[in-house]
């Protein structure tokens, strides 16, 4: 199908365009900005006046919950979230059920997600850095590799010997592939709940410090400089664990790190009193800890922002806090928490969306994240004027437990397009 996109105001930062440009597709490929080619005719004509027009979203966290885990999400029902976010492209961590650190599991879930069809998002697995993310042995990386997954992770499950975590980063070197960092000493973190401070202290809640973090970052930053491993950190929490990484990168160690699009906008304050939607790992920081965060992305020191969705059936945030599982379902309010930070004078606008799109996709080798004359078509068009409300019937995703139920909200999508095709509209 020819779709031609007019009267939008096109922001693709991979190529430095910024003002209101059309745009024409032929066969999920770009093949005209500004000007159509020659003989083109549109089968389908998309109106975004008043609209920004943007290379789909790349999300580098989201968890589909399948295979294992159904009763909190499918692939098909979070990737459905993902489109009506904006989200063309997402990476799924490996500790699904089963954990992806074997290439049958890995091939299962690819050829699920983008050849079954039931994914609207393309889907692109991590796969485990140790068999059974348990950091003993080393999992088969090159096979994993070959099978489709597009970097390596022990999640947020800790590598306790540092002589495993330097053989796997040896291994991971060698083939040339990411590894992605989760840092939490699992010392200093064991049995807490929420970040250490005024807040834990008055709830009776025990505390996980940011040295945590802090420290498992000093660690994994010595062991990649003596293996020579390309490293990207996330989701982070913590001012200092980010300058870390900004004073590795100057001395030429190959580092990156994203951060999560809540970890910019809510804090401690927000836990009180025992809100278990706010049980999440890392923790919500200090309000001092969230202007530091917020200085650091304007000054350019995180590579991207992700949505670190977590999706969760009702059950699991209805025990006691510290019992309750942690993590939130983030991928719908990805774009407008990312508008809020332009609202507010942390990012310009371009520099939101490149957050978004072409810096992932960058760091991750991908074609996606440029509208250039023969890119694929992935496309997302939202109005950043737009008001919503956060609510359990407006969230598609199977997974309510957001901390923004009842938050209006600016910035929604309207259409988006995966390979030239409409995987979105709003009704």
């Amino acid at each position: 199908m020819n779709i031609a996109i007019i009267n939008g105001h096109l922001i693709d930062p991979a190529n430095k365009v910024d003002g209101q440009h059309d745009l024409f597709i032929n066969s999920g490929i770009v093949v005209g900005v500004g000007q159509a080619p020659e003989g083109f005719s549109a089968d389908q004509t998309i109106n975004a006046e008043g609209q920004i027009v943007s290379p789909g979203f790349i999300d580098l966290q989201a968890r589909l919950r399948e295979p294992g885990d159904s009763h909190k999400g499918t692939i098909a029902s979070e990737t459905a979230a993902a489109v009506k976010g904006g989200v063309t492209t997402l990476c799924m961590p490996p500790d699904s059920h089963p954990i992806i650190d074997s290439t049958v599991v890995a091939e299962q879930i690819l050829h699920k997600a983008n050849i079954m069809g039931s994914a609207r998002a393309r889907v692109l697995p991590i796969g485990a850095l140790t068999k059974a993310l348990a950091g003993e042995q080393l999992s088969n990386m090159n096979g994993l590799i070959q099978a489709g997954c597009v970097a390596l992770s022990n999640a947020n499950r800790p590598i306790r010997s540092t002589l495993v975590q330097r053989r796997a980063f040896e291994y991971a070197a060698s083939l040339n592939i990411m590894v992605r960092l989760q840092p939490e000493d699992a010392w200093l973190a064991e049995g807490g709940c929420v970040h250490e401070g005024e807040i834990s202290s008055r709830l009776g809640l025990s505390g996980i410090p940011e040295c945590a973090e802090v420290i498992a970052v000093s660690r994994d930053l010595l062991l990649i400089e003596q293996t020579g491993v390309k490293a990207h950190f996330g989701p982070l929490s913590s001012v200092r664990s980010i300058e870390l990484i900004a004073e590795a990168r100057k001395k030429g160690l190959p580092v990156t790190a994203d951060i999560a699009a809540h970890q910019l906008i809510l804090t401690e304050i927000d836990v009180d009193p025992f809100n278990s939607l706010c049980h999440l790992r890392p923790p919500l920081r200090s309000k001092r800890g969230l202007d530091g965060l917020r200085s650091a992305l304007s000054d350019g020191l995180f590579t991207a922002i992700c949505s670190d969705h977590q999706p969760h059936e009702a059950d699991a945030k209805l025990a006691p806090f510290a019992e309750t599982e942690a993590g939130m379902s983030a991928i719908e309010t990805l774009l407008p928490l990312t508008l809020k930070l332009v609202k507010e004078g942390v990012l310009s606008m371009s520099d939101a969306i490149a957050h978004l799109t072409s810096k992932p996709a960058e760091l991750l080798g991908l074609k996606q994240g440029s509208l250039a004359v023969d890119c694929v078509a992935d496309i997302t068009i939202f109005d950043p004027n737009r008001d919503w409300v956060v609510s359990e019937e407006s969230l598609i995703s199977r997974g309510k437990n957001s901390p923004f139920i009842g938050w209006e909200m600016q910035g929604a999508v309207t259409t988006t397009l995966l390979d030239g095709e409409i995987v979105y509209i709003h009704e």
